[in-house]
């Protein structure tokens, strides 16, 4: 006798999903995670024998783990019962807030994605754009570093491409982690941005549990030896100049350093200038109080615009890229050195003296990065032009003035590396810089800056303002 089973289609279906499903939860996805992970530790152990400070441990450590040990970090735990009881809340809907903190905060570090894919696009990227140069005031001690401190590269902060231009830059030493504001928290930009160890933070920020988990991320970055990268100013210089150094980010790393006892914290002043910065009418643009704030869609277009051209010059073989793109190192600092000569001991301070010295440090970094911070073309005759600005020069009085502010400079010490005998080729290429920009007006063979041009000029000028060109 047959006997016949019969099911419903739909039955079916679902049965066969959670087969699929089944398969690819124990069979599939096990194998394409342990492929990747072989992947990437034998990125991590080619690049940790030519890298000065090699991939920390805790940058290899699986996300999800930091997330539950940064949540239920006891000083977190303490801030969310604070928390919890000054919103009059349950303590579980704070812990939530505080997870939530958490997993927004806590990168995703991938080694392959970092050394592989970023490196390559970095490095593509900024010799695009720019002739990138990297100079060092003292390589032999930037050599000597501990390669178990825990080192903190400091940088001004003069645009967006100084992410890519670092990164790439400093690549062949270690694996920088930056952070970055709400504006690369978009997808799937954000997953890149993860994978190449970046944390995201919302810098205007006053919710008090939000500080807390921010900081104790930071501080456990900072002892376990990860590399850093800070932009002490908080963000994009408006007006070329190098400003004040915001003291959050210092404060955390030091408000509860031991110099006894705990790793050496090194921090590396870097200077970082631009023949031109990609974003320069812009950031003046945000200096006038009157201007109209223009729409996304007017940005998106105008950025498109700005593309097409670049694209159609290069076809013409008119596109020069940019000009220089430099970087230089400056000489290392030590805390424990800083502490142990001034007798400070950040963890033992009240906040209200604990401020006062992680201002003074703060200012010795700043000073350090405005001695480094390199003298380009583009900047040296814009600070020319703006002494002469009423007078109709010829291009070759221009760049003699020039010539006489680079043997200033030098007699100085400023961070200036025009060859001699490149002095004349470079100046000239700088000067058609600044004409095509219409920055300079002319008349008869003569130039001159141009009436509306006072804004940018100064803003290039600013820029090697450290060093008094008289």
């Amino acid at each position: 006798m047959d006997s016949t089973l019969t099911l419903p289609v739909w039955l079916v279906v679902l049965l066969a999903l959670l087969s699929l499903a089944l398969l690819l939860d124990r069979v599939f996805i096990p194998s394409v995670r342990w492929y990747l992970r072989r992947r990437i530790n034998r990125v991590i152990d080619e690049v940790n024998t030519r890298l000065d400070i090699q991939v920390r441990p805790f940058q290899q450590t699986r996300r999800q783990i930091l997330v539950d040990q940064l949540s239920h970090d006891e000083k977190v735990e303490s801030a969310v019962r604070d928390y919890a009881r000054e919103h009059d809340m349950p303590r579980e809907v704070a812990q939530a807030k505080a997870n939530a903190y958490a997993r927004e905060v806590v990168p995703a570090f991938n080694a392959y994605v970092y050394f592989r894919v970023g490196y390559w696009i970095a490095r593509r990227v900024a010799r695009l754009i720019y002739r990138v140069r990297v100079g060092f005031h003292d390589e032999d001690r930037l050599a000597s570093v501990n390669p178990d401190a825990a080192v903190v590269f400091v940088m001004n902060h003069r645009s967006n491409m100084d992410y890519i231009l670092v990164a790439f830059l400093a690549a062949e030493r270690t694996a920088l982690s930056y952070a970055v504001g709400e504006w690369a928290h978009i997808w799937p930009l954000q997953t890149l941005i993860r994978a190449m160890g970046a944390f995201f933070v919302r810098r205007d920020s006053g919710n008090a549990l939000y500080r807390r988990v921010l900081e104790r991320y930071i501080q456990m970055a900072t002892r376990a030896g990860v590399c850093q990268a800070v932009f002490p100013e908080g963000g994009l210089t408006r007006d070329g100049a190098t400003r004040d150094a915001k003291l959050g980010f210092l404060d955390y790393m030091l408000r509860d350093y031991h110099p006894e006892s705990d790793r050496e914290i090194v921090f590396v002043p870097v200077g970082i200038n631009y023949d031109r910065v990609i974003e320069d009418r812009s950031l003046l643009r945000t200096l006038d109080r009157k201007a109209e704030k223009r729409s996304t869609g007017f940005v998106i277009k105008t950025s498109l615009r700005f593309l097409f051209k670049q694209l159609r010059l290069s076809r013409r073989d008119r596109w020069r890229r940019f000009g220089y793109a430099s970087v230089n190192f400056g000489e290392p600092l030590s805390v424990k050195d800083w502490c142990h000569d001034g007798g400070v001991e950040f963890a033992r301070l009240e906040q209200e003296a604990r401020f006062v010295e992680v201002g003074r440090l703060a200012n010795e970094l700043m000073e350090r990065i405005s001695d480094v911070v390199p003298v380009l073309p583009v900047p040296l005759l814009a600070s020319v032009v703006l002494e002469h600005r009423n007078d109709w020069e010829s291009a070759l009085a221009i760049k003699t003035y020039a010539l006489e502010k680079i043997d200033q400079l030098r007699e100085q010490g400023a961070p200036i590396r025009i060859a001699a005998g490149a002095c004349e080729g470079v100046l000239s290429n700088a000067l058609t810089t600044l004409c095509a920009r219409k920055m300079l007006e002319q008349r008869n063979g003569l130039l001159r800056a141009a009436p509306d041009a006072g804004d940018i000029l100064t803003y290039y000028a600013n820029s090697i303002n450290r060093w008094r060109l008289q």
